[in-house]
C-alpha cells in the first residue's frame, strides 16, 4: 500500500512515526532511533511529511527535503487539538499526521542553515545581555550594602568599577573588593563578547540586501533589520501587513461575541524577540525624534490621549506593517509627504 502522509514526533533519541494511505488508514506505526531516520525515509517514495515546528525541526526538514519528500512544519499549538485523549509519542505523531492533511492548516517555512546561523548570533547576544544585566545588578547591590551608590546607567557602573579596582571604596572591606573585582572582570569580558557579536551581525546585515532595505525604516537599525530578515523566510506567506503584525503578536487580542467587538491588550503571540526589539525601536523614535519623525503628527495625537508605552506599541505595530510591505514589494522606505 502507498503511504501518502506521515507524521513524525521529534525527540532526542527515539522518534515516533505514523503513516497513512490515501484512505486515511494507518499503515505505519513504529519507533525509529536517531541513526535510523535517514535510512528509513530514503527507502520511501516521496510523500508529505509533517513535523512540529520545535527544536531541531528545521534541521530534519532540510534533511528530508534533500531526500525528495514534501516537508511541512506545523506550529505545536495547531497540533494540540488533534491529540486524542492521553498524550504520548504515538498519539502526538498521529495528531501531526492528521493536522498536516487539513486544507486550512498554516505552516512554518523551513529556514536555511544561514538564517539559523544569524539567529544563533541574535540568541547568543540576547543571552549575554541578560547575563551582563545580572552581573551589573549584583555588583551594584553588593556595593550598596556598604553605602556605595552611583547613578544609573553605564557611566555610573563604570564609576563603581573604577572605585573598586583603585581601592577607593574604603567602606568596602578588602575581602569584598577581591570578590567584586572578579565580577567587574566578568562584566568587561561579557561586554567585549557582546561587541564582537554586534560586529558579526552588522557584517551580515551589510551583505544582505533585504536587511539593508529594512534599515531605512525609522527606528530600525542593523540589529532589528537582520533579525527580521533572518526570521521571515517568505513574506508572501502573509496576505497583508496586519497579518504579519499579528504573527508578531502586536495586534489587539479579541474577545468578541454576539456581534459586539471587544479588543484588549496585544496578543503577545509569535516571536517575542522581534516584538521586543520593535517596541524598543519605537520607544527610541518617540524619545529622540518625536517632532522630527515622519509619524510625528500621528504619534502626537496618540500621546495626547494614551500613555507613552501604548503609543510605542502602536508605533511598533506600524513599523512591522511597513517592514512587511518593504520585504514584499522589494522597495525601500519612503517618508510620507507632509500635509
Amino acid at each position: 500500500m502507498q503511504v501518502t502522509t506521515i507524521g513524525i514526533d521529534l525527540a532526542k533519541h527515539v522518534f515516533q512515526v505514523h503513516g497513512v494511505d490515501a484512505a486515511g488508514v494507518a499503515i505505519i506505526r513504529r519507533k525509529l532511533r536517531r541513526s535510523e531516520v535517514i535510512g528509513f525515509f530514503a527507502k520511501l517514495a516521496p510523500t508529505v511529511i509533517g513535523l512540529e515546528a520545535c527544536a531541531t525541526s528545521h534541521h530534519w526538514a532540510r534533511a528530508l527535503l534533500a531526500l525528495g519528500h514534501q516537508v511541512r512544519l506545523i506550529p505545536p499549538a495547531y497540533v494540540k487539538p488533534f491529540v486524542k485523549r492521553q498524550k504520548n509519542d504515538a498519539a502526538d505523531a498521529e495528531a501531526i499526521c492528521e493536522a498536516v492533511s487539513r486544507p486550512s492548516m498554516r505552516f512554518v517555512p523551513v529556514k536555511s542553515a544561514e538564517q539559523q546561523g544569524v539567529l544563533v548570533l541574535h540568541r547568543t547576544r540576547d543571552l549575554l545581555i541578560r547575563q551582563r544585566t545580572m552581573l551589573a545588578n549584583a555588583f551594584r547591590a553588593h556595593l550598596a550594602e556598604f553605602g556605595i551608590v552611583e547613578k544609573l546607567g553605564a557611566a555610573g557602573l563604570e564609576s563603581l568599577i573604577a572605585q573598586v579596582e583603585a581601592d577607593a571604596s574604603n567602606e568596602a572591606p578588602k575581602v569584598a573588593r577581591e570578590a567584586l573585582r572578579l565580577v567587574a572582570g566578568q562584566i568587561h569580558d561579557t561586554q567585549s563578547r557582546i561587541a564582537e557579536i554586534d560586529k558579526r551581525i552588522v557584517a551580515w546585515h551589510r551583505s544582505n540586501e533585504v536587511s539593508r532595505r529594512l534599515e531605512t525604516i525609522p527606528g530600525i537599525g542593523p540589529i532589528i533589520a537582520s533579525a527580521i530578515a533572518s526570521t521571515t523566510t517568505d513574506p508572501g506567506l502573509f496576505t497583508s501587513g496586519r497579518q504579519f503584525s499579528a504573527w508578531l503578536g502586536l495586534v489587539p487580542r479579541q474577545h468578541s461575541s454576539g456581534g459586539k467587538e471587544r479588543l484588549r491588550g496585544i496578543t503577545k503571540q509569535g516571536d517575542p524577540y522581534i516584538r521586543r526589539l520593535l517596541i524598543i525601536g519605537a520607544t527610541a523614535v518617540l524619545r529622540f525624534a518625536r517632532r522630527r519623525a515622519p509619524t510625528a503628527a500621528w504619534t502626537s495625537r496618540l500621546l495626547a490621549r494614551r500613555p507613552p508605552l501604548v503609543v510605542a506599541v502602536a508605533l511598533a505595530n506600524k513599523m512591522a506593517r511597513i517592514a512587511w510591505a518593504i520585504m514584499k514589494r522589494g522597495t525601500s522606505y519612503r517618508a510620507p509627504m507632509a500635509a
